[in-house]
């Protein structure tokens, strides 16, 4: 409940096409193009500090808060078949963009030398991973109210793979922008809020 209530209390200029009664929630590639922006920024502190700093910065939460927000989005379609079907289509975008994310990740020997001991041994690892495929089925067994579903969190999951080890990559220097890369957009600015002024 405290995620949805998080969930609904985000707001952004780009809305998802909402049922009437619900707030509205960004799309998925909105967010996804707000978290690679925040990433940007991110970077921009970390690397403007006098002292070199390590890969502290490497999160794939914000991956998950947008898969959230998809399935949110699919729940609003109301019938079981459409929300399942929602489910599924959101499970085929993440894997689409989770494609253009590793297309733009250079090899790890075109990294060996960049960035210090802690993130020449990390970069092979996350590659690998963001590279990797299932071992089997990971949805068999599943209930089938929750395979899409299943379906659907396991291309989320891959795709935070791949998101973490272009965080690396844009951190050692290696890697394109999101924006550059042609796989997000440049955020809408965001509207500031309204300060309170009390009894003013």
């Amino acid at each position: 409940m405290k995620l949805l209530a998080v969930l609904l209390a985000i707001g952004t200029p780009v809305m998802a096409q909402e049922a009437e009664g619900f707030d509205p929630l960004p799309t998925f590639k909105a967010c996804m193009d707000e978290e690679a922006a925040r990433y940007e920024r991110a970077l921009r502190g970390l690397t403007g500090m006098r002292e070199a700093q390590e890969f502290e910065i490497g999160d794939t939460r914000g991956v998950g808060y947008c898969g959230s927000v998809g399935f949110v989005l699919c729940d609003r379609k109301g019938a079981l078949k459409a929300v399942q079907a929602c489910q599924l289509e959101f499970a085929e975008q993440q894997d689409a963009l989770a494609e253009k994310v590793r297309a733009s990740l250079p090899a790890p020997e075109a990294v060996a030398e960049k960035g210090g001991p802690f993130e020449q041994a990390l970069y092979p690892r996350v590659y690998a991973l963001a590279q990797g495929s299932s071992a089997g089925p990971d949805c068999a067994g599943d209930l089938p109210q929750r395979g899409t579903w299943c379906t659907a969190w396991e291309a989320n999951n891959r795709l935070s793979n791949a998101f973490l080890t272009w965080q690396l990559a844009r951190y050692l220097g290696a890697a394109e922008t999101a924006v550059d890369a042609g796989w997000a957009d440049v955020p809408p600015p965001q509207r500031p809020l309204a300060r309170d002024r009390g009894d003013q």
